[in-house]
């Protein structure tokens, strides 16, 4: 695998979206209504607990939306064709960075939405710089979790079902720590606070990406 491959192959997953923009349509309209929905419900959210669990559910939520359908317009005949051009590994991470991009562009909409109808005061005060390590931890954590598995529904008919059965005990690990971290932020606490929730944040990172770059190229092949 060389990096020319693996921009290639990136820029093939981001020329097919601009073409269609079915995921980028569907992310803003799965934002916007749930937020909205949020906001007929609650009108505002002074708790900073609450406001920080609340936002990440509503991301995890989105990331499953946006994420699980990696693989699904990808016919046999097309992968095949595929992985004759390429080695898996560069599929499967490309198929991770352009999730991570468009993780990173539904997180940043959803705060911004959701901090304009719910208010932005848990905000006020806060570690800004930390908050953003922590979106784009998760952003990143998502992506790569979901991705793998989204891998693995393709090869059992895209059987969503997989999703909740493999996600959810994946993910759970992942999303405490967040709002951990993120709590933490808002608090305003300084970096010391966060370093541990940091570390473990980037070695779940690193670890799915490790274990998809080893694991993917046995799982296509069958």
């Amino acid at each position: 695998m060389s990096a020319k491959e693996l921009s290639v192959l990136l820029k093939k997953e981001i020329a097919l979206e601009l073409r269609n923009k079915v995921a980028i349509s569907g992310i803003l309209l799965y934002v916007i209504s749930t937020v909205f929905v949020c906001y007929l419900s609650f009108r505002r959210l002074d708790d900073p607990l609450v406001w920080n669990t609340l936002f990440w559910v509503i991301l995890l939520f989105s990331a499953v939306n946006t994420i699980s359908k990696s693989f699904h317009t990808e016919t046999r005949n097309r992968l095949l064709y595929l992985y004759t051009l390429s080695s898996p590994a560069a599929v499967i991470l490309s198929k991770m960075l352009y999730n991570i991009l468009l993780m990173g562009l539904t997180s940043l909409v959803t705060l911004l939405v959701y901090s304009t109808l719910l208010g932005s005061v848990p905000l006020e005060g806060s570690n800004v710089g930390m908050y953003i390590v922590a979106l784009l931890l998760g952003c990143s954590g998502f992506s790569g979790i979901f991705t793998m598995i989204a891998a693995i529904s393709a090869r059992t008919g895209n059987n969503l079902g997989i999703m909740a059965i493999l996600g959810f005990p994946l993910i759970l690990p992942l999303l405490v720590t967040l709002i951990e971290l993120s709590g933490i932020a808002l608090r305003g606490l300084t970096w010391e606070y966060g370093f541990t929730a940091i570390s473990i944040l980037a070695g779940i990172n690193v670890l799915v990406v490790a274990l998809s770059y080893l694991l993917f190229p046995y799982l296509w092949r069958e």
